[in-house]
């Protein structure tokens, strides 16, 4: 097997790990739309890495996780409804990530490349660092665990139990931000949601329990991602495209099986 393509199937299955169990936690949240403002901010931490001439993946981290924090901080106020806060988020970063990119001088940027990923061209830093990163986050999902799915089922529950609702809920959030910066490699800006959203949708058409939809979602986009690299290596297809077109498969697929069962509300999530 080439190096290049042994790389993209390293990266790809990082992502993929805890992109699962993290995905889940957005469709019991309703989260879809906040996993977008995340990654439309992306642009922005790319155009601000390379003003600065800073590392483009700690820019992306930052900005995100900036994004994260001020959502936190401004939801709840009256006259603004979460999702309009969201839109605002989105549009704004997206657009001043593009002026940004208009100040960047002597430097090609390759937004084709940002926009839909370019996991065959990640390097061994990429794959070490997104190794790590996967690694960590499965570490501190781990320890946040129950927390989020408490909060998932009834916030102020939740808060009267005792749990730090907010310190917890920006925890994950940056969370969220961190894997959607590493993911940029594999899918790219306007895909990654995706990749959060469809291989936890699929799982729960299987899953009884939190935790089983959590892993099937891991297993689906692990799946995804050798799916979409083989294809995209036999067919000469974009491979961020290709992985998330498998994993649209996958999920219709889940939908058309007779008798399978889904994860029901009230008993966790």
């Amino acid at each position: 097997m080439d190096d290049f393509l042994l790389r993209a199937i390293l990266a790809g299955l990082g992502v993929a790990v805890l992109s699962g169990p993290l995905g889940c936690l957005v469709i019991w949240r309703h989260m879809a739309f906040f996993g977008a403002t995340l990654a439309h901010s992306a642009l922005l931490g790319i155009a601000l890495g390379l003003l600065l001439d800073v590392n483009l993946t700690l820019g992306l981290i930052a900005v995100s996780a900036a994004i994260a924090v001020l959502l936190v901080s401004a939801e709840g106020r009256r006259g603004i409804a979460t999702d309009t806060l969201l839109s605002i988020l989105s549009h704004s970063a997206l657009a001043a990530g593009l002026i940004a990119l208009a100040f960047v001088q002597g430097v090609r940027v390759d937004l084709m490349g940002y926009l839909f990923g370019d996991i065959l061209a990640v390097g061994p830093g990429d794959v070490a660092l997104i190794g790590a990163v996967a690694a960590l986050g499965l570490g501190a999902l781990a320890f946040l665990w129950r927390p989020l799915l408490r909060i998932a089922v009834h916030e102020e529950m939740a808060a009267v139990e005792g749990v730090p609702v907010v310190a917890v809920r920006i925890a994950f959030m940056v969370l969220l931000a961190v894997v959607v910066a590493i993911a940029l490699k594999v899918v790219g800006i306007l895909l990654v949601t995706a990749l959060l959203v469809i291989p936890a949708a699929a799982a729960r058409r299987f899953a009884t329990t939190p935790e089983t939809m959590a892993a099937f979602a891991a297993v689906i986009g692990a799946v995804a991602v050798l799916g979409g690299i083989g294809a995209s290596f036999v067919y000469d297809l974009p491979a961020g495209a290709a992985i998330v077109c498998v994993a649209a498969l996958v999920f219709v697929a889940a939908m058309a099986v007779p008798g399978a069962r889904a994860l029901r509300r009230g008993r966790g999530v």
